[in-house]
């Protein structure tokens, strides 16, 4: 089967990102034919603000081309990963127009919410949730603290409301939790049409020994994901338990003051994939104290593939993925005390071999490449029978003895 692949990368790589080249390398490696369709966010430095705003709401440039690339491939459907901004939604119309099924990956609450976080002010929000018109979110500059630019996002998000494009042109969504489903359904989505699939870990990276002796964060050091909880709780702990952080992002100064002092913090900045991997296994607990809902949260399963178990905060997907007292232990979020207290629970009171056991058998039942392959599958079947094209699961669960058509490494997806 050939699957046109859309992903608009982000100026700062973000999650999105290695799921697109996850997904990519899981269909290629079971003899799918992947043909990709990418924008990168580093076009917007060179565009004038009216034509970006323009393109956000409707980009025909890559309408055109998506017309043209169907036209020459013929691709069985569409799957879209993130088309903010410059795809825009007018690739869901192209391939409408064309009369391929589309499938949208909901990696985050764009569709409910400017800021894409449903978080204000530190607290999740949800002002905009079910409104056409999320004015909120412009009358709080929840878009990069910018009343134009948050207008702009708002005025993308209300018309293809008022156009019935969120409803009438996605044959299916893929929320990564039921927490963030429901989310969606409460904002107007067809809850017929969203399934839930997780993320997958992409080869196995197999366990770690958690021998280091020290907790790791992975992930963007910015407000919403609890860099200021987590630095606090390390402060009270004063050195008890070593920290490194793996990542960078507007906070960073923040970071590396705390460093630069006594708190037994530890700065590693960006990595790449196998070095983020290898520090998480080597990891006593991994802590993930995210202040938003987060629609699911990458990082919780990579440290499960390590065997490394999770304390995050008590919180949206966070809550769903992680099982108190068997695969990690939940805190209340935004709160530094918690967190150090539930980082002296683990060292303490936490049997740490059988926890390391019970994140491992979690990836192994839930998030390896073949569970998310048949979930994957299932999908695109439903949104071909949408169509009308007859398929059966089987059908679609049978590898072509072509070979990729990709250039994606052997052993694993692009990083």
């Amino acid at each position: 089967m050939r699957v046109l692949l859309c992903h608009n990368y982000y100026q700062q790589a973000g999650g999105e990102d290695p799921v697109f080249a996850d997904e990519a390398w899981l269909l290629e490696s079971r003899g799918h034919q992947v043909v990709p369709y990418t924008l990168h966010n580093r076009q917007v430095d060179r565009m004038r603000r009216w034509d970006l705003a323009c393109k956000t709401v409707w980009n025909r440039q890559s309408y055109r081309e998506l017309r043209q690339l169907i036209r020459r491939q013929r691709p069985a459907l569409m799957h879209c990963h993130n088309t903010f901004p410059l795809i825009s939604p007018s690739c869901y119309a192209a391939a409408r127009a064309e009369g391929i099924p589309v499938v949208q990956t909901l990696h985050n609450f764009r569709l409910l919410c400017p800021s894409a976080l449903l978080l204000r002010k530190g607290k999740p929000c949800e002002d905009c949730l079910g409104r056409v018109v999320a004015w909120p979110g412009t009358l709080h500059q929840c878009y990069r603290k910018d009343w134009k630019a948050s207008a702009v996002v708002t005025a993308m998000l209300s018309t293809h409301w008022l156009l019935g494009t969120w409803t009438r042109q996605v044959n299916r969504y893929i929320a990564l939790s039921d927490f963030a489903r429901q989310k969606f359904i409460r904002g107007g989505l067809p809850a017929g049409r969203i399934a839930v699939k997780p993320n997958c870990v992409v080869p196995d990276p197999g366990p770690g020994d958690g021998q280091g002796g020290y907790a790791v964060f992975v992930g963007r050091l910015s407000q919403e994901k609890g860099i200021a909880t987590l630095l606090a709780a390390w402060r009270q702990l004063a050195g008890q338990v070593p920290l490194k952080i793996v990542g960078d992002g507007p906070l960073r100064e923040q970071v590396q003051a705390s460093a630069a002092g006594s708190s037994g913090v530890q700065w590693l900045g960006r990595q790449p994939i196998a070095e983020v991997l290898a520090v998480i296994g080597g990891a006593a607990f991994l802590v993930m104290p995210s202040i938003c809902y987060e629609s699911f949260g990458r990082t919780i399963i990579e440290a499960y593939a390590k065997g490394t178990p999770v304390l995050a905060s008590r919180l949206g997907a966070m809550a769903e993925l992680v099982d108190h007292g068997r695969t990690g232990l939940l805190f209340t979020p935004g709160d530094p005390e918690d967190l150090a207290k539930a980082v002296r629970q683990f060292v303490s009171d936490v049997p740490a071999l059988k926890m390391r056991r019970a994140a491992r058998e979690e990836y192994e039942a839930r998030y390896t490449a073949e569970s998310n392959y048949q979930l994957l599958m299932t999908i695109y079947a439903r949104a071909l029978g949408d169509a009308g094209t007859r398929i059966t699961e089987e059908d679609m669960l049978r590898s072509s003895s072509r070979p990729p058509a990709w250039n994606l490494p052997a052993g694993g997806p692009a990083r």
